[in-house]
């Protein structure tokens, strides 16, 4: 292991031992500040709440590149017993995050002590991915404003793809998610007398039941939407009919026209079912990521040097569109870019993101921040 992996590996353990939610990433953000003043990279704080933001200059040439890692943890247990386990309960880098963060640190140091570019890199370090606010946040602080950047590129490591492969996308590589939360309120009592009682478990179970014919009686065959169901809370007991029942679910879709239909059925669903129950039933549904769309002459960009990085064999240009989504997309609203993933394995026994066991391979920290690496030389390429 090079000098640079060994500090990478250490950054990634430091901040996988020390995880914090969204927009509460202190220690993590003094860390990667204090790593890129250290680095002699021009660094600036406070960005959307903790964002930090390192400029890098070489040469003369006015090109610009911004590249994007996320910083934040989730509100997890870990389960493993890594030698740098969380020391956090509840919270951990369950996605992977500690390792974008370390390697884009590691291309940050490499590019400041090598060189080999010609005009201004943004290294973006966002706070809030998994919440869906921070790249808003950022922006609305000046992100875009104060560094001028022609494009902006970023990257997520993904369990299912081979370990150390590259996949990617022109055009929507990764969906919109919409959250709803469904009240419903009824009459409650003892479990031995439910004819005294406006029930609203009933009610609640054939709501979901009914919310799963919306994708498939509602939405063509053409189009594409998922709907689940994630929570279903009570305030009942053994014996306790409950008074309250709150279930609660993600969707995801690609078109903006199939996010309004799928809302205005599952706001008929609720309405008709709680009119049959006796019981009421009240909708909160909000949009909180929107499509991921990669722009053509930057993910072709981002492909090159993924190939540069593994060899043609292991990059996949036309990869299938990811059910997940990603706050990055808001970036890409505003300035052309690509998102791309690294494959973290697909065995059966890798855990997916977002498990209790997962904890990021340090193998694919050499391999990001050479691909950080080959692409800003590549698209600021010295004469």
């Amino acid at each position: 292991m090079n000098d640079l992996a060994h500090e990478m590996k250490n950054w990634r353990h430091d901040i996988h031992r020390n995880p914090e939610l969204g927009f509460n990433e202190l220690r993590t953000a003094d860390k990667v500040a204090s790593c890129l003043q250290e680095f002699g990279i021009e660094t600036h704080v406070g960005i959307g709440g903790t964002g930090v933001v390192g400029v890098l200059r070489c040469g003369s040439s006015r090109k610009t590149i911004g590249l994007r890692a996320d910083m934040d943890a989730l509100p997890i247990q870990e389960m493993g017993e890594s030698a740098h386990k969380s020391l956090n309960d509840g919270v951990f880098h369950g996605c992977g995050h500690d390792g974008h963060t370390a390697m884009l640190l590691g291309a940050a140091k490499r590019l400041s002590t090598e060189g080999g570019f010609d005009g201004t890199v943004y290294f973006i370090f966002q706070p809030s991915e998994e919440n869906g606010r921070g790249a808003l946040a950022m922006m609305e602080d000046g992100l875009f404003d104060q560094f001028k950047m022609e494009a902006v590129y970023g990257l997520h490591n993904m369990p299912g793809i081979k370990k150390g492969h590259f996949a990617s996308k022109p055009g929507q590589m990764m969906t919109s998610e919409d959250n709803f939360v469904i009240d419903i309120k009824g009459k409650g009592g003892h479990a031995s007398m439910p004819h005294m009682t406006r029930d609203p478990m009933v009610a609640g179970a054939e709501i979901v039941t009914a919310l799963q014919t919306i994708i498939s009686r509602s939405i063509g065959p053409e189009e594409w939407g998922v709907l689940s169901v994630t929570e279903f809370l009570t305030d009942g007991a053994r014996n306790i009919i409950p008074s309250n029942v709150t279930i609660r679910g993600d969707v995801r879709a690609l078109d903006p026209k199939v996010q309004t239909r799928i809302e205005k059925r599952m706001r008929d669903v609720v309405s008709g079912i709680c009119d049959a129950h006796n019981v009421t039933g009240t909708v909160h549904y909000s949009h909180e990521f929107i499509v991921l769309d990669n722009a053509d002459a930057e993910t072709e960009a981002a492909v090159s040097a993924a190939i540069e990085t593994v060899g043609a064999d292991r990059v996949n240009s036309s990869c299938d569109t990811c059910t997940c989504s990603e706050d990055f997309a808001r970036f890409l609203n505003h300035v052309p870019g690509s998102f791309i993933l690294l494959g973290a394995g697909d065995g059966v026994d890798q855990p997916p993101l977002h498990n209790p066991y997962y904890d990021y391979d340090d193998d694919l920290l050499e391999i990001g921040a050479s691909y950080w690496t080959k692409l800003v030389r590549q698209q600021l390429a010295t004469l």
